[in-house]
């Protein structure tokens, strides 16, 4: 059954071209696009200053860093926990390019851009012209939010674990999970416990943003 990661990252800045370092990984195992309870996770000395609108997105400030393991300490655990499976991420693009400047920084291979899943593209096909950042899909899934009152990767890992269940179809895509001898898999989805309705009340923006993607197909197929 097909193996894939789910990782998010947190950093001290947008940009690790200008120094901008990895502070924190969280990785989930998923297997048949389902989690398995298996982890990675660590915070990291990122050998540099936080700065403060930084720690007031993540909530992290350099003297909680101080006595983490360094990037190139905790570098092959992390490869080793990944493999060579896919790798799923929320603006896959931004981890990626972190990712890769601290392997490369620390003279491991970098990660295969071909192995990259962005459920922010994937997001963007369903639901063009809305927003779609992990709050807005949490909320357009009736996905709890209470927990997430500051950015942490294990938490956003965990609830992204629950929007990717819903891009990929919902709880009926664990319907083949089956096994041959009638056992079901140890892999289960049990989806959110406060689930519920929510109704999307588009704004005038995002109605015009609608209008314009529609005027923008060829013959569709409503309008005949």
């Amino acid at each position: 059954m097909k193996r894939s990661i789910l990782f998010d990252t947190e950093t001290t800045g947008l940009d690790p071209a200008t120094g901008d370092r990895v502070i924190e990984i969280a990785a989930l195992e998923l297997v048949g696009d389902l989690p398995t309870g298996r982890s990675f996770h660590t915070l990291i000395d990122p050998e540099r200053d936080v700065p403060e609108e930084a720690s007031r997105v993540h909530g992290f400030t350099r003297a909680d860093l101080e006595g983490k393991p360094k990037f190139a300490e905790i570098a092959d655990e992390f490869l080793a926990f990944v493999g060579d499976d896919p790798l799923i991420a929320h603006n896959a693009r931004f981890d990626f390019g972190f990712m890769n400047a601290e392997l490369k920084r620390a003279g491991k291979e970098t990660l295969d851009m071909e192995r990259m899943v962005d459920t922010l593209d994937m997001a963007r096909e369903r639901f063009p012209g809305m927003p779609n950042s992990l709050d807005a899909l949490c909320r357009r899934f009736g996905v709890d939010l209470s927990a997430r009152t500051t950015h942490n990767a294990l938490l956003d890992c965990k609830l992204l674990a629950d929007v990717y269940v819903e891009l990929m179809g919902g709880r009926q895509h664990g319907l083949g999970l089956m096994a041959e001898d009638g056992q079901l898999s140890s892999v289960m989805y049990e989806g959110p416990v406060n689930r519920k309705v929510v109704r999307v009340q588009p704004t005038p923006q995002e109605l015009a943003a609608h209008a314009a993607f529609v005027a923008g197909l060829k013959e569709p197929v409503w309008e005949h």
